[in-house]
Parts: structure tokens; sequence; C-alpha cells
């Protein structure tokens, strides 16, 4: 069985993010090609953004530090540190309105 540190995972991405011209970071922390399941951390810097982009499928997104907006085509959704949020099945995009990190949980279709 193996054990990932989210914690030590957030401030290094988080780190990373800072000095990256594009403030964002990311890493699988779970999943690849050969599993269904695929977990991926991603930090932002305050003020950042992952452009509007399709929905990955059926997907939630847990905020492990920081605050983010969600928003979807008919929805904007407001999430800090613990909450977790359903990822819209249409074309999205996520602001960090602080410096954040996400845990980006996606079902893949097999």
């Amino acid at each position: 069985m193996e054990t990932t540190s989210l914690t030590s995972l957030v401030d290094q991405h988080l780190l990373v993010a800072s000095g990256a011209p594009s403030g964002r970071s990311a890493c699988t922390v779970y999943g690849g090609h050969e599993h269904a399941l695929r977990q991926t951390l991603i930090a932002l810097s305050a003020g950042r953004s992952l452009d509007e982009h399709e929905s990955p499928g059926e997907a939630t997104l847990q905020i492990l530090h920081g605050r983010v907006e969600l928003t979807g085509a008919a929805t904007t959704t407001k999430g800090t540190t613990g909450d977790l949020l359903v990822i819209p099945d249409t074309r999205h995009r996520l602001d960090a309105i602080e410096d954040s990190a996400v845990l980006l949980t996606v079902s893949l279709s097999r």
C-alpha cells in the first residue's frame, strides 16, 4: 500500500506555481492510462486560471488549500479549503481567488 502526503505535495506545488510563468503546477497523484480513476493535484497562484475547457466526464474537485471559483455554463460555485465541488458536465473554468491547490478526481471510461 502506498501513502502520499497531500500536504507535502500542496506545499511543493504552490512553491513551483509561484515561480512559474503560467502561475500553476500539477502532478498525477494516482492513475494513468491503465487506470479508470485519475487524481491530479493542481496548484494555482492567486489570480491565475485554468481557462475554459471541456468537462473530463464524471469528476470532483477537492479544495486542499485556498479559495477557488468554478464557473460552468449556467453556474458559478466558490469553494474554500475542505470543500468538495462537483465539476459540471459542461465547459467550465477554474479561477484561484488566492493561492490554491485542488485535487481533481476523474473517473475515465476504459
